[in-house]
């Protein structure tokens, strides 16, 4: 599919994931625990994290001109919003989880205090906006990652393997909102590489620290085993993360970057048409009138 028949349409569809958490998931999950404790310091983020997303993505919709034209970008911006509405809820039950587990979120207090200080100084909704945008390419280069390389998460138990694939494939799927609504209302490249580059900053930063934290609490921080697993799984030579994902996100930087230019949808899609009975759609009429993390779930 060209970027052209995806900016801003108004087919991304709300879903609600289905699992129970009732009973848990085991302590490492995903086979060891760097890994797991990695992917639990990205779940820790994500109530506060896609809450400013939404935020950043209200407050710009009233900034578009009253023109039809934009008609389809205020409905996908709606189901974004919706979307997002649905991860953080799934990812606070998740997060439950971990507390139980005697794991300490410190990464969400991060991400409260650190937007709460700089609307405090009146910063301008367009500036958040293209902070989304830097963090919804940066989850979206991850979700392609783990469907081009599946093996980074078949260790995982069944339903945490299809919890992180739901959330890869939609944001995948919502992977342009952003920037479409950013462009619409003349975001310039010069502060949308500055957010990039403060974005890339405090991604990786809040991400050692709280998985590092969480290896202290699980008590694993010091083990060999740890250290070594953490070596072969960011960094192993053609199947390391940080590697997987260096190139895509060098992409950013050029002027005519567009989230979908030579991005390809069919693996996330392919992955919800395998996967349905993990998932409910959520009708555009319980969506239409509120969305309001309460209206979506």
């Amino acid at each position: 599919m060209t970027a052209e028949k995806l900016n801003h349409g108004p087919d991304l569809t709300v879903r609600q994931f289905i699992i129970n958490f009732e009973s848990g998931f085991p302590r490492h999950w995903h086979k060891d625990a760097f890994r797991t404790q990695l992917f639990n310091a990205l779940s820790m983020s994500f109530p506060a994290g896609e809450q400013s997303f939404i935020d950043s993505v209200r407050d710009c919709l009233p900034l578009l001109p009253a023109d039809k034209k934009y008609d389809a970008l205020r409905q996908s911006a709606k189901d974004f919003v919706a979307q997002e509405a649905t991860h953080r809820h799934i990812h606070e039950r998740y997060n439950a989880v971990l507390a139980s587990q005697g794991l300490v979120n410190h990464w969400e207090h991060w991400i409260t205090k650190r937007f709460a200080k700089f609307k405090a100084k009146g910063i301008h909704p367009l500036n958040f906006l293209a902070s989304t945008v830097a963090y919804e390419h940066m989850t979206a280069i991850l979700a392609d990652v783990m469907f081009a390389h599946p093996k980074l998460l078949d260790s995982a138990t069944p339903d945490m393997q299809a919890l992180w694939r739901w959330h890869s494939s939609e944001e995948s799927e919502h992977r342009s909102l952003a920037f479409d609504l950013y462009t619409a209302l003349g975001g310039r490249y010069s502060n949308r590489i500055v957010s990039y580059l403060f974005a890339i900053w405090w991604f990786t930063t809040d991400v050692i620290a709280q998985t590092t934290h969480n290896l202290w609490r699980d008590k694993t921080l010091f083990k060999p085993s740890t250290w070594w697993h953490f070596l072969v799984y960011e960094f192993h030579p053609t199947q390391g993360i940080f590697w997987l994902m260096l190139p895509p996100m060098l992409t950013f930087f050029s002027r005519d970057f567009h989230p979908w230019k030579n991005r390809q949808q069919a693996p996330a899609q392919q992955w919800l048409l395998q996967n349905q009975a993990r998932w409910k759609a959520i009708t555009k009429t319980a969506t239409s009138s509120s969305i309001a993390p309460a209206a979506v779930l």
